[in-house]
């Protein structure tokens, strides 16, 4: 759908360079490119890119209710994740919208819920245990590979179902390469996508892609033959699952939906734990608090999943992380018939879009938002429409919990014993690795013995 003519005249503010300059800023610099327009123009603003539907961008949380709370049938988020079609496939909750929508997502929420959470915490500490043995000791080292290393074990056994040897290789390996390849700059944007052979970024992608997707389906083919009986994987429980009319997930919804949470709940994961890596290395009092917030509940046993609630300011610091910089910018609904949003007329075709960074960096909703303060956080619940760096509504990710008890799990285990220190010469400036924004140079630390 597009818009053009006197209704996109009429839309918000926005830059005047030609919309490939303004995607190409957006691709490379997206904070930035985000604060430089709201101190031009004010908020809302309009974004243009190529082939694209314009985008309105919103920083206010009374309109970001509105969008939130819009009627599915009318505010489709599908569309707006258009750009993930190749990897997570058409049959993905990202992709569909609507009724269906709905649907599916009742039939995915029951394994991130409930009891099975608790189980999934022993086997995420049971991996950073495993893991953090083989961390290095007073050298420097980029953490972002082993958070990225900790969260795919943890897909692969919670959700894939997996178990060490030579099968778990295989499909790691593969997983790896899947998300590698899509993640090189540009891969999201539909003119770019071209195969130009094995050699050219978009051919290798879709080969690995055809590769990964085999080793997939003979999985799934495997496990419908010989199911297992009581399984707490998400993998078994999708293939027990059922839709209204009894019918079982095809072969292409299965895929789908176990790539999408590798792609929702792996490097996005990874991310999270390196920016707050990040911030308790430069925030030294921060992480102290940490630490004796740790000694006080958890003392020199085993972390405990279960007294994990007792970790209060653990908590507000990962909430803290996800609001001074998210994996993502933000998230879009494109209308399907005019609304009103904030007291202005849009008329459909256009991509309303909640905007994470700048909600997050509004000084109307935070005091001093670009100072990292935990303490905002401490037993305070904060505004789903003030803080969303999962998105919201009916599209807000329904592996949040499962992210927030990972990251949880991950930072307790390697702080329990060990401080993070700043390695020299370290660069955390933000670079774009597929939909996140991750640290440069893997976020380089030092890790010592307390």
């Amino acid at each position: 759908m597009d818009v053009s003519g006197p209704a996109l005249a009429d839309l918000p503010p926005g830059p005047r360079w030609p919309a490939v300059v303004q995607l190409g800023t957006w691709l490379a610099r997206p904070f930035e490119l985000l604060l430089h327009l709201r101190e031009t123009h004010g908020t809302p603003l309009t974004l243009r890119f190529p082939k694209w539907p314009a985008i309105v961008l919103f920083d206010d949380p009374e309109a970001i209710k509105e969008i939130f709370r819009g009627a599915a049938q009318d505010f489709h988020a599908g569309a707006a994740n258009e750009p993930l079609r190749p990897i997570v496939g058409g049959s993905s909750l990202l992709l569909i919208d609507g009724e269906r929508h709905l649907r599916e997502r009742k039939l995915l929420l029951p394994p991130f819920h409930g009891e099975r959470m608790t189980r999934y915490a022993q086997v995420m500490r049971d991996v950073a245990v495993d893991d953090l043995a083989s961390w290095p000791l007073d050298t420097p080292f980029a953490v972002q590979p082993r958070t990225q290393a900790i969260t795919l074990d943890i897909i692969l056994r919670t959700v894939f179902g997996t178990e060490e040897g030579a099968k778990q290789d295989t499909l790691r390996a593969a997983l790896n390469d899947l998300i590698r390849d899509f993640s090189q700059p540009g891969q999201m944007v539909n003119f770019l996508q071209r195969d130009l052979g094995p050699r050219s970024p978009w051919g290798r992608y879709l080969r690995t892609r055809d590769r990964t997707d085999a080793l997939i389906y003979a999985e799934i083919d495997a496990r419908r033959a010989q199911p297992r009986m009581g399984g707490e994987d998400i993998f078994t429980m999708l293939l027990e699952a059922r839709h209204e009319d009894g019918a079982p997930m095809s072969r292409e919804e299965l895929r789908d939906e176990l790539v999408t949470m590798l792609v929702a709940g792996h490097e996005t994961t990874a991310t999270a734990l390196s920016w707050a890596f990040h911030h308790l290395i430069e925030h030294p009092s921060v992480q102290q608090k940490v630490h004796e917030e740790l000694d006080r509940v958890m003392g020199d046993g085993p972390i405990d999943p279960e007294r994990g609630g007792e970790l209060v300011y653990l908590d507000a610091v990962i909430k803290e992380t996800l609001r001074v910089i998210p994996v993502i910018a933000a998230v879009g609904r494109v209308l399907q018939r005019p609304a009103t949003i904030a007291g202005i007329d849009l008329p459909a075709g256009v991509m309303v879009s909640p905007s994470i960074w700048l909600t997050h960096m509004n000084p109307s909703v935070y005091e001093r938002p670009d100072r990292f303060e935990p303490e905002r956080f401490v037993d305070v619940k904060p505004s789903p429409y003030a803080w969303f760096p999962f998105g919201g509504g009916v599209r807000r990710c329904i592996g949040m919990a499962f992210a927030l008890f990972e990251m949880r799990i991950v930072l307790a285990t390697v702080l329990q014993k060990h401080r993070v220190c700043r390695a020299p010469g370290a660069s955390h400036r933000p670079v774009r690795r597929s939909v996140t924004m991750a640290p440069a140079g893997g976020t380089p630390i030092i890790l010592r013995r307390r």
